[in-house]
Parts: C-alpha cells; sequence; structure tokens
C-alpha cells in the first residue's frame, strides 16, 4: 500500500506549534509511512512535514494591513492551489488562519479533496455567517475550547471537541529539566510577552519598559518570538535592563511570578502555567473601530472568554497605560487576595479544557478516516 500524503495548511505561530505536534503524533499513527507536505514553520519542519511555505510570509495583522496586502494574499493563495494539486493529497487539514484556510477549504471540497479542520476559526465571535460555509465544506471540525462544541450544535453542526493542544505542549514541558535564564540574580521574575507582530511589539514594548523601571527589585525578562529578528526588540530596550531570551518562552514562563501579556495564545500559555498577568492591548484607531462594531465578545483574552467571567484584567486601548499597567503587576506580585483569586482561578480554567493528547486524538480520526476513504 502506498504512503498517504496529507498536506497542512498553518498560518500563524502558533498554528506552527500544534500542527508541529499533530504532524509528529501524524506520522506515529503511521509509522512514518506517510508524507506531509506543509505550509507552517520551523517547529512542523521539525516534526518531519516538508514545509514549502513560512508563516512568517502570511502574517498580516488587522483589516488596514489585510487590505494593503491582497495582491499578494491573492497570490498566496493561488500559489497554495497549484501546489496541492501538484501533490495530490489524500485530505488536508486546515488549522486555524480561517481568511486563507477557508477559501482552500472551499476550492478543495469543490475538488473532492477531504479537508479536516483543526482549531475552528472563532466564527462565535464575528462573521457568524462563516458557519454555513464551514458546514457546506468541512468535512470534519475538532474544536480545541469547551463552549464551541454547544456553538456549532446550534446551526446543526457535530463537531469534535478534543480538548486544548496546549495542554500537550506544557505536559511536555513539565517533563524536561528547568533551566536557568541568563544573567540570574536572585530577584522574581517578570514575563514580558510582547507577542510576535511587529505593529503589536510597537505599540506594547515601550510601555513595558517603563513599567520596568518601576519594580528594580524585580527582573524583567522579554520572551521573544522566534519569528521577530532580536533587533526589533532591542531598538525599544535600549537603556533598560531588561533581558531578551529567544525560543525560551516556557522557561521564561516558568520561571515568572507574573508577566504582562498582548492579548492572543500567549494569555492562555501564560494562565496554564499558573502565572498571575494583566493583559495589554493596543491596535491602530481603524482597526479598533472596526472591530468593536464587528465583533460580539465580551472578552479579549482567551482566558477570559473560556471562563465567561473577568479572571484577568485586560487594558485596552486607552485604559493601556504605564501607570495602569504598573498598578495592576503590584497587586500581582504582591501575596494578597488577588493573586491567590487569579492561581484558583487558573486550576479551574485547566479544569475546563479538559485534559492532554488534542493532537493524539486529531492524528487518530485524521488516519483512520483516511483508511475508511481507502
Amino acid at each position: 500500500m502506498s504512503a498517504k500524503r496529507l498536506y497542512i495548511i498553518a498560518g500563524e505561530a502558533s498554528g506552527d506549534l500544534h500542527g508541529g505536534n499533530l504532524v509528529r503524533e501524524l506520522l506515529k499513527q503511521a509509522l512514518g509511512e506517510m508524507k506531509i507536505r506543509a505550509w507552517g514553520g520551523d517547529r512542523m519542519a521539525a516534526a518531519g512535514a516538508e514545509v514549502v511555505m513560512h508563516y512568517r510570509e502570511l502574517a498580516f495583522m488587522g483589516f488596514t494591513q489585510v487590505i494593503m496586502n491582497l495582491r499578494t494574499i491573492l497570490r498566496n493563495i493561488d500559489t497554495c492551489k497549484r501546489d496541492i494539486e501538484a501533490f495530490k493529497p489524500d485530505a488536508i487539514i486546515l488549522i486555524d488562519y480561517p481568511g486563507f484556510n477557508l477559501r482552500i477549504a472551499e476550492w478543495a471540497h469543490a475538488k473532492g479533496i477531504p479537508v479536516h479542520y483543526y482549531i475552528s476559526p472563532q466564527v462565535w465571535a464575528w462573521k457568524k455567517g462563516r458557519v454555513h460555509t464551514i458546514k457546506r465544506v468541512v468535512d470534519r471540525m475538532y474544536c480545541i475550547l469547551p463552549f464551541e462544541e454547544e456553538w456549532y450544535a446550534r446551526y446543526g453542526m457535530k463537531v469534535d471537541f478534543v480538548g486544548h493542544p496546549l495542554l500537550d505542549a506544557i505536559e511536555q514541558e513539565g517533563r524536561n529539566e528547568l533551566s536557568p535564564l541568563p544573567g540570574e540574580d536572585g530577584r522574581p521574575v517578570v514575563a514580558l510577552l510582547p507577542g510576535s507582530r511587529r505593529q503589536e511589539i510597537s505599540r506594547v514594548l515601550p510601555l513595558m519598559v517603563q513599567v520596568a523601571r518601576r519594580f528594580p527589585d524585580h527582573r524583567f525578562v522579554l520572551a521573544a518570538a522566534p519569528s521577530v529578528p532580536d533587533a526589533v526588540y532591542e531598538s525599544y530596550l535600549k537603556g533598560s535592563s531588561i533581558a531578551l531570551v529567544k525560543g525560551r518562552t516556557y522557561d521564561v514562563l516558568r520561571h515568572a511570578r507574573a508577566g504582562l501579556v498582548t492579548s492572543g495564545t500567549a494569555t492562555l500559555e501564560t494562565a496554564l502555567f499558573g502565572v498571575p498577568e494583566v493583559v495589554c492591548y493596543s491596535g491602530g484607531a481603524l482597526n479598533v473601530w472596526i472591530a468593536r462594531r464587528l465583533v460580539d465578545i465580551k472578552f479579549i483574552s482567551l482566558v477570559n472568554l473560556i471562563m465567561d467571567r473577568e479572571v484577568v484584567r485586560e487594558l485596552i486601548q486607552s485604559e493601556l497605560t504605564a501607570k495602569r499597567m504598573a498598578d495592576e503587576l503590584e497587586e500581582l506580585l504582591a501575596e494578597g487576595p488577588e493573586r491567590l483569586r487569579m492561581i484558583a482561578d487558573f486550576t479551574t480554567l485547566r479544569e475546563k479544557l479538559g485534559g492532554p493528547g488534542a493532537s493524539a486524538k486529531v492524528a487518530s480520526a485524521v488516519w483512520k478516516s483516511l483508511h475508511v476513504a481507502a
């Protein structure tokens, strides 16, 4: 029997992380007898996929960035379609990244290629009409947030809640020996996670630098995203004592007593490590104006969305000042009620997300479907 062929598309750093774990599990299921071609990143390549386009070439943030780069995006979609046709996969797996991946899903469905979607687009937040497209063109949807199963059921669609793949990544990290961070000096660590996109870094990191100056008794460590050149961060860190650590976000979080975190997957990662955090977000004025009219959610952070109440403080736009950040951080560093409440809430959050094993569950379902189809 010839080796099965899968095509996987991830367009962001978090998709590459989960895609890497999925590729590893798929190859384990197939005992290596599988060819995987992908759009993704270094983690997927390291796991055994042939990555033909890096997500660095795909990351456009916000409405204005997408409009400005529309020609490039459309060209990338055409390139991807041609590459899939040439590869002739038995199925494709799409990981989040809906603006791009739903177009590929429609095209692949029309071509008769089975479509698996891992990590649902956040259609419950905005563009709810996309659910009808998903129902029509996606053969199997794997959800990672507990409320998504019920949400899809309202539209007559059965999906699989597989648990959150971050639990897999964090469980693996817990088995690793904790390595010291560069320049340790005994002071408690505050983790800075200013994001992986240049636009968000430029808005949030200068404020984080101001906050760090107010806490000389703590050591501030910036967890740099692998896809961002050091020079981007260093241009804002001049004259500060903030340490820059690259490719070791989980190490930084394991050392941290508290964190200042830009909204996104990092807010959930920080919580799952049990690190009290302040969520920071500042976007372009036009993007935020549009989002506030289109997005139907009460919170911006995954932690609060999953818990359906305010667990972590969100400082957004005009609320995001160095003073507010410092005041909130001070409360979390003290051994007081706010810190203890947040840590207890993080335990409940972990329980809501189910146990580890999301990657293995998705790999098993995909592997079985390939053999049923055969």
